[in-house]
């Protein structure tokens, strides 16, 4: 006999919330340098010039993982990339995102909430759960305003188990 539902509870109630989970580009994503892992390049050669920023190493299989785990994936940069130019370079690897936040959306959010000195991130404004990134700068932000950061260096080669364990974590609580 299935269990009987509360009067006073919708269906849509009972389902948890997805959890957003966004991403810095420099150094998080896009890393450079000796020894940078990258995805294989599925952009074509004519295309390149425009959306050839390498992608990091992994970002393809973590991103499913993270789907599959019924996370929202965002990206969150204060660079000026443009939302449209960050989607189209993640489609080009096959990665399709459900939010971007660049600089111009970051001020503009950030407005609203009154600070006399911005933080350089500020993911509750947006809705977002857990953000990753390369600078303990950012996660000391974290520590201050009260949100989650996980940070991983351009050469940890561990990065995607680091954010698994860290969503992990945050679901759990």
């Amino acid at each position: 006999m299935p269990a009987l539902q509360s009067m006073n509870t919708a269906p849509s109630d009972l389902t948890p919330a997805r959890m957003r989970v966004s991403f810095d580009v420099d150094d998080t994503l896009v890393c450079y340098g000796d020894g940078a892992r990258i995805e294989a390049s599925r952009v074509p050669a004519f295309i390149h010039r425009w959306f050839g920023e390498p992608l990091r190493y992994g970002t393809r299989a973590l991103v499913r993982e993270l789907r599959r785990r019924k996370c929202s994936v965002w990206i969150y940069t204060t660079s000026g990339r443009t939302p449209f130019y960050i989607r189209c370079w993640l489609l080009l690897h096959g990665i399709r995102v459900d939010g971007v936040v660049n600089s111009e959306r970051h001020r503009q959010g950030l407005a609203v909430h009154g600070f006399s000195c911005l933080p350089s991130k500020f993911p509750p404004a947006f809705g977002i759960d857990l953000h990753v990134d390369d600078s303990e700068g950012v996660r000391m932000e974290g520590d201050s305003h009260g949100f989650r950061v996980v940070v991983v260096s351009p050469d940890d080669r561990f990065w995607t188990r680091r954010v698994l364990d860290a969503v992990a974590h945050a679901q759990a609580a």
